[in-house]
């Protein structure tokens, strides 16, 4: 197994991974604020037919439902929302980019499930937060989608480092994860996400939530603050949710009041992600 030595200096060689895809890139930059930032946002999913097929996948799950079946990607914009359709569509070219086969014990899958949960429960959280410091459903979703894919550029810089790690967190117990991280690999995912995401000049509070979503305390999360609450918040409530991140733990009525939520909501919120979280276990043959 590579040592933790080693992986450090493969992460400074972060440049030999895979650019962000040129879709990825067209996206992020698109507006949607205009008549042609839409048709070009539609344009773009069109010509990739991996992303059309998930999009539509995703647009026809209960997560979303409606009458109707939906075949097309504008019909599937119209039930998703263009803002959500843009940040899932980054999130699967970007995940996409990082998968080689033969997998290893990181199943891109998994990860995809779990990320897309954590991101409807961010979600569900914000709606009870008030609108003034309410982030935006693309950045919600763009947070929640991307926040582990240091995990993907792990498996995909030292597929033998990813495997020990994955083992080592299927049998834990009781460690947090950021020790077992930091032990086996003197680094954590975290930490490689956040590289990657400057590599890939990501926004500035995207690569904050890479970072610091399992120490939102931590000054300099600041900057990618709430999102980075958010996204901590939902790992709690999801702990084991499509990966073992051995993150259950009780969220203190001072956090919910640091988001603005009455801490008597607490009970339905959860009960809340519970329901969707079950409905996202779809999105493992959906998307």
């Amino acid at each position: 197994m590579t040592s933790g030595i080693d992986l450090k200096q493969s992460l400074e060689r972060i440049n030999t991974l895979p650019a962000m895809p040129v879709i990825a890139q067209k996206l992020l930059a698109l507006p949607l604020d205009t008549d042609e930032g839409e048709a070009q946002l539609l344009k773009l999913i069109a010509q990739d037919p991996q992303i059309s097929a998930k999009i539509i996948g995703l647009s026809n799950t209960s997560l979303f439902g409606a009458p109707g079946k939906i075949t097309s990607v504008s019909d599937a914009a119209m039930r998703l929302g263009l803002t959500r359709v843009k940040s899932v569509a980054i999130g699967i070219a970007t995940m996409s980019a990082l998968t080689k086969m033969p997998e290893g014990k990181l199943k891109a899958t998994d990860l995809w499930t779990h990320s897309m949960a954590i991101a409807i429960a961010m979600r569900v959280i914000a709606r009870h937060m008030p609108a003034r410091v309410r982030p935006m459903d693309d950045q919600i979703f763009l947070a929640g989608l991307l926040h582990d894919i240091g995990y993907n550029a792990l498996s995909y810089l030292d597929t033998d480092a990813s495997n020990a790690l994955h083992e080592k967190l299927s049998t834990a117990d009781g460690t947090s994860l950021l020790q077992i991280e930091t032990e086996l690999l003197g680094i954590h995912h975290g930490e490689i996400g956040a590289q990657l995401g400057i590599h890939w000049s990501l926004p500035e509070e995207i690569v904050a939530v890479m970072r610091y979503h399992h120490t939102p305390e931590a000054p300099d999360a600041e900057i990618g603050q709430p999102l980075v609450s958010l996204v901590n918040y939902a790992e709690k409530m999801l702990s084991a949710f499509g990966v073992a991140e051995h993150t259950a733990q009780e969220i203190t009525e001072q956090e919910w009041v640091d988001l603005g939520i009455d801490p008597s909501k607490a009970e339905a919120i959860q009960e809340e992600i519970a329901t969707v979280a079950e409905q996202a276990r779809q999105l493992a043959n959906a998307v």
